[in-house]
């Protein structure tokens, strides 16, 4: 991957808070992806796997075998020119969704991070706890320096999955859904995404309206 090209991306991430980086993966890799998460046991507690859904949480951590192929040479240079070198993996989600289970998701920002232990800090708070993971809402300086990566294992369109993002919503801090200013506002439709492609996203509290992915999401040392 091209530096100048990453940092044409790193502008429009910090400019309008996302950008669309194509065929991260190629189809090869993909299918090693996907290989990896069909052989899998799925009866774990972190695992929800029905005839119309399957979500994995902690995706990396009940996955490892996964981990290197995630973390492929485009994702660490993407990793180290566009957000920094010491950054790391703070949350991992893997969804698959049918067309059965395809369930409505409002505009909403990503306002939490999981950590290990819960411990009384100024400015953290309210926490929550899923499958014995606990997750807290940290300070705004925190929020404005976590970068979500959604990568694409299926190709995305208007009617299956794209993911809909509100440009410029990451510069506004905590964004309440009911306080959108749609005539300010202009929705967008991130459509049409090739599996292997890749969505970055800064920080985290930028609105957005999702279906599909696995994510990992990024956070300095």
């Amino acid at each position: 991957m091209k530096g100048k090209n990453l940092q044409a991306h790193k502008k429009r991430i910090l400019e309008n808070g996302y950008t669309v980086i194509n065929a991260i993966f190629s189809e090869e890799e993909i299918g090693r992806i996907a290989d990896v998460i069909q052989n899998i046991d799925t009866s774990r507690e972190n695992f929800r796997k029905s005839e119309d859904l399957f979500a994995i949480r902690q995706f990396l951590k009940e996955i490892p075998d996964v981990r290197d192929l995630i973390f492929n040479d485009n994702i660490q240079t993407i990793i180290k020119d566009i957000f920094d070198e010491r950054y790391f993996t703070v949350k991992s989600i893997y969804f698959d969704k049918s067309e059965r289970s395809n369930w409505y998701v409002a505009y909403h920002q990503d306002l939490t991070i999981s950590v290990d232990k819960k411990t009384d800090l100024p400015g953290f708070g309210p926490w929550t706890t899923k499958q014995d993971q606990f997750a807290v809402q940290p300070p705004l300086d925190i929020l404005e320096n976590i970068y979500t990566i959604r990568i694409h294992l299926d190709d995305t369109d208007e009617d299956n999955g794209a993911l809909k993002v509100i440009p410029k919503s990451h510069s506004k801090g905590i964004y309440r859904p009911e306080t959108i200013e749609w005539r300010v506002d202009r929705r967008d439709l991130q459509s049409r995404k090739r599996r292997g492609d890749d969505h970055e996203t800064t920080p985290s509290s930028r609105l957005k309206q999702d279906n599909q992915w696995q994510e990992t999401k990024s956070y300095p040392h």
